[in-house]
């Protein structure tokens, strides 16, 4: 009885605290969350997917190796046992304790494979976007449509009351939804990360180097992320911020982003980020 009354305040005192901790938003991290953010494309809810299921096999490996201890603490002490034993070899332990990992091992490796496959074949694109890491924001071009611009982050006594703090950018990334995007990524100086939580991609952007990846969100709506390589100083301020869009309004902020964009090119023929920049909402 003791043990239930000491488990039940424990779970009630574990909700009143953490109330969101098994909770997680899509788009940007939650209040007290321990868990991923809600996935918004095909390639994260396959990374869900495999996280849950090394989890059990995490704790069933877990829960074996404790019940192991327990038994020979309790039924191997001296005083319990008193007579050793003088036991040096057992072949059948010898081969399970060899044979069982690599089954585990090859059952995590299945679906593993899997998702690698799947993550570095990029199916064709519907549309493709450079992203370019600097210090300390992003540069974006969208190549098919003759445009870039840059994407700073926006200070705290701008921001709007329902824009998250070091998360909202002054020109965010706008895509159609259901298309799969193309994001080429690259750095210009040092070494930046490219990494949108609900969509499952992390790429390093590297000077010289142009890295791909790709995703296709399936949800409408607004979808941080941030550099994920220490990259100096201002490391914690240059976040990514993707907004997915239906294809009539993805056609009309098209229009409006070629006007705008195309006025104002720097020396090196991409575009400067204009503050009044077309808003897909």
């Amino acid at each position: 009885m003791r043990v239930q009354r000491f488990l039940i305040a424990a779970a009630l005192a574990a909700a009143t605290l953490f109330p969101m901790a098994a909770m997680a938003g899509m788009g940007q991290p939650s209040p007290w969350q321990i868990g991923f953010q809600q996935s918004a494309t095909p390639i994260m809810e396959t990374i869900t997917w495999f996280h849950d299921f090394l989890l059990y096999i995490i704790t069933a490996i877990t829960l074996f190796v404790l019940a192991l201890l327990l038994i020979v603490i309790f039924k191997f002490n001296s005083r319990a046992n008193p007579v050793p034993s003088k036991t040096t070899h057992n072949t059948l332990i010898e081969v399970a304790w060899t044979v069982i990992p690599v089954i585990i091992l090859v059952v995590i490796a299945v679906p593993s494979f899997r998702l690698l496959f799947a993550q570095l074949t990029i199916p064709p694109a519907d549309i493709t976007i450079k992203a370019t890491g600097k210090q300390w924001f992003w540069t974006y071009d969208y190549p098919d449509n003759g445009f870039s611009f840059d994407s700073l982050m926006v200070q705290d006594k701008d921001l709007k009351a329902d824009q998250p703090r070091l998360l909202t950018v002054d020109n965010e990334v706008v895509v159609p939804v259901n298309k799969v995007v193309r994001v080429q990524v690259i750095g210009a100086d040092v070494i930046h990360a490219f990494a949108v939580p609900s969509f499952g991609i992390k790429i390093d952007a590297v000077p010289g180097r142009l890295n791909e990846t790709w995703f296709k969100s399936t949800v409408e709506g607004v979808f941080h992320g941030q550099c994920s390589e220490l990259c100096g100083k201002d490391h914690a301020y240059m976040p990514i911020t993707v907004r997915v869009v239906n294809d009539r309004d993805y056609a009309a902020w098209l229009d409006q982003a070629k006007k705008k964009f195309a006025a104002n090119p720097n020396e090196n023929g991409t575009t400067i980020a204009a503050k009044d920049a077309p808003s897909a909402q």
